[in-house]
């Protein structure tokens, strides 16, 4: 992927030296407290490999972010296919993110999310971007809400791949934006 740049950050490819933050992200308690798996270390390389190179196939996907001015890795911020949400319509795009704890409250994660937004707009062309989460999981869809994007209600779902002996984490919560929202959103901002 051609890395893309913010006023803070980098969004790029993964590197090794991101090992080590990639697996404390997927195994860390507060992080994936909205999700049902941890990923120990060689789960988590290899998922970051998969992340690696789905990136250099088709120039998208969870794209590791860091910190422009230190160089830090801060998390993944990116855009990705939904194949593994069965009832999601073949071609849809959902944005999503990732980051380690220190780097919450930032607001790295709109930042990044923007660019992204914008890239899935104006470079893949695409007519809508999803995002969801885990209805409790009110971070997260703060963030939705503060980067444009609108709840849609009737579009809330169970997801599929959350087992029965976590259905606190079945329900989410489903949030979309449109590219004429995109445009709007531009516009406003002058």
């Amino acid at each position: 992927m051609t890395p893309i740049r913010t006023e803070r950050l980098v969004l790029r490819n993964w590197e090794e030296r991101d090992r080590d933050l990639f697996h404390r992200i997927n195994s860390d308690e507060r992080v994936m407290e909205f999700f049902p798996f941890r990923r120990n270390r060689t789960e988590a390389d290899a998922k970051m490999d998969e992340f690696r190179a789905t990136l250099d196939r088709q120039g998208f996907g969870w794209a590791a972010a860091e910190i422009a001015a230190t160089g830090d890795c801060i998390g993944f911020v990116g855009l990705s296919r939904t194949e593994d949400t069965p009832f999601m319509p073949t071609g849809t795009i959902e944005i999503g993110w990732r980051l380690a704890p220190e780097f919450w409250g930032h607001g790295y994660v709109a930042e990044a999310a923007r660019a992204w937004l914008g890239y899935g707009f104006e470079t893949m062309e695409l007519e809508e971007i999803v995002s969801f989460a885990v209805a409790a999981n009110r971070r997260s869809t703060a963030v939705m809400e503060r980067i444009g994007m609108r709840a849609d209600p009737t579009r809330d779902f169970d997801h599929p791949r959350v087992p029965d002996s976590h259905p606190h984490l079945k329900r989410h919560s489903f949030y979309y934006m449109t590219a004429n929202d995109w445009v709007g959103q531009k516009k406003a901002a002058g």
